[in-house]
């Protein structure tokens, strides 16, 4: 009995030994899950980088992503590897430019082989959410979120703006265009307005996360600010109030290439509006979960802001940037951009390095604590040094391929910025032109005849990077 005694007690001590070994190891790796930050990625479809009122706007009011900009960082440079939407996303999500991946023009299928970086998060142990637009998929059930590493997809199809912001967001008399209802919102109540359910979505998604030990990467892709030009009534009354006190309210000033010259849109103003609140939404939801000091808050643009369509122009004005979403002129691809990492980046900083969507990348996997890896983010370049006080990045220039003609009015076209100068390749007529944004901002003073050192360099630049990135690229064609 005595003999059976110790064993029964040796069993049961090596028992506790191995439950308080197994359980100060889950309290290790918990532990380690909850050092690593949470991740709020917003990304604004079609908001123009003068479109903030903290950076020019007189007409539009974004007081919560003004604030934003206080406790973070903002990159007064930042770019969309793309004039247009769907390739800027898929850098965004790969690390890559749209020409390296052929992923050049609106729509198209991302493709399934590219390790994305929500799969890379969500290898690490991160739960990944995804909500609103897409664009990336065919809608045959191919490379939609759920497909590219997001545990949870609540809106994101292959649509690239919705059938209504209105509840049911759908109307069988589109149905040859917009053959579904969104994804995740089949109910709902009457006249709810899209940006505020597809809010309350990822609020629900950030309370559930509450006191769990695993980080969050919540990519908030706004339909918002795309057309269709649709917002509550009572916020287009007061817009249109403001625009007639302020005497701007018509559309007759414009210019000879039908770009807006004044921010004058009651709707556009009020759907900014709603962008805007559903930020501040959710900057106070990560306040009342206690949650602001372990989540970097990221937001973006996706392309410049539409201003060259239709015979007034499009719903806003760039300026002082020239022409807008589609061109590759500053007003189609320079994006408001901040970033707020608690504790270490400092704030109301204003961040003058040229800088472009395929670096989020590598920026927040370097955030997270993540190894790089830069066979696929092979177009990135972490940004946590700039967020620490650094003041360049070892990059040598910024590029972009947009072979394709756009109903905006844009031209199939190329570029390259180094340092203060940029060269924009017109493949129709192999035509270039050369700018110094630093004295230039608004592109209005071509420089090729007078800088002939800089345009060689340039072209040479842009030739060598197009030869080395895709030798399939091709020139040209509509869209």
């Amino acid at each position: 009995m005595r003999g059976k005694g110790r064993g029964l007690v040796f069993g049961v001590t090596m028992s506790v030994i191995i439950v308080n070994l197994l359980l100060g190891f889950s309290k290790s790796a918990a532990s380690e899950l909850q050092k690593k930050t949470n991740i709020l990625f917003l990304l604004a479809d079609d908001l123009g980088w003068a479109d903030l009122s903290s950076n020019g706007s007189r007409f539009y009011e974004t007081p919560n992503i003004d604030q934003l900009a206080i406790d973070g960082m903002f990159f007064t440079d930042a770019y969309a590897a793309s004039p247009v939407c769907s390739p800027t996303r898929n850098s965004i999500l790969t690390g890559k430019y749209p020409a390296r991946t052929g992923h050049t023009n609106i729509g198209g299928a991302m493709k399934r082989e590219q390790v994305t970086l929500a799969e890379t998060l969500k290898e690490a142990g991160y739960a990944t959410y995804f909500t609103g637009k897409w664009h990336l998929g065919n809608g045959k059930g191919k490379s939609l979120p759920q497909d590219q590493g997001f545990d949870i997809n609540i809106g994101g199809c292959h649509y690239g703006q919705p059938p209504s912001y209105f509840y049911p967001y759908f109307d069988e008399s589109q149905a040859k265009k917009f053959p579904h209802p969104i994804p995740g919102l089949t109910r709902g109540n009457k006249g709810e307005y899209l940006t505020e359910r597809l809010t309350d979505e990822a609020l629900n998604f950030m309370k559930s996360r509450k006191g769990l030990a695993d980080p969050f990467f919540l990519y908030f892709s706004y339909y918002t600010v795309h057309t269709p030009l649709e917002a509550r009534p009572r916020v287009i009354e007061k817009y249109k109030e403001e625009a007639k006190r302020m005497g701007i309210l018509s559309d007759k000033e414009i210019t000879f290439n039908r770009q807006k010259v004044v921010q004058n849109n009651p709707v556009y103003a009020a759907m900014v509006e709603s962008l805007d609140d559903s930020v501040g939404r959710l900057l106070m939801q990560l306040k009342e979960l206690e949650m602001e000091n372990n989540t970097v808050v990221i937001f973006m643009s996706d392309n410049g802001g539409l201003s060259t369509k239709g015979k007034f122009g499009g719903p806003t004005s760039n300026l002082p940037l020239r022409a807008g979403k589609a061109f590759m002129y500053e007003g189609g691809i320079r994006e408001p951009m901040i970033i707020r990492w608690s504790g270490v980046s400092k704030p109301g900083t204003r961040c003058e390095v040229p800088v472009i969507s395929t670096d989020f990348y590598p920026t927040l996997l370097d955030i997270a604590g993540i190894s790089l890896r830069p066979r696929q983010h092979v177009d990135g370049t972490s940004l946590v040094p700039l967020l620490k006080g650094a003041t360049a990045l070892s990059r040598k220039a910024l590029y972009w391929h947009y072979p394709h003609n756009h109903s905006a009015g844009s031209r199939a076209s190329s570029a390259v910025r180094r340092g203060d100068y940029k060269l924009i390749h017109f493949h129709e007529g192999n035509r270039f032109e050369l700018y110094n944004l630093a004295d230039d901002i608004g592109e209005q003073n071509e420089l090729s005849a007078t800088k002939p050192k800089i345009l060689k360099e340039l072209k040479m630049l842009l030739k060598t990077w197009q030869g080395t990135i895709n030798k399939e690229i091709k020139y040209g064609g509509n869209s």
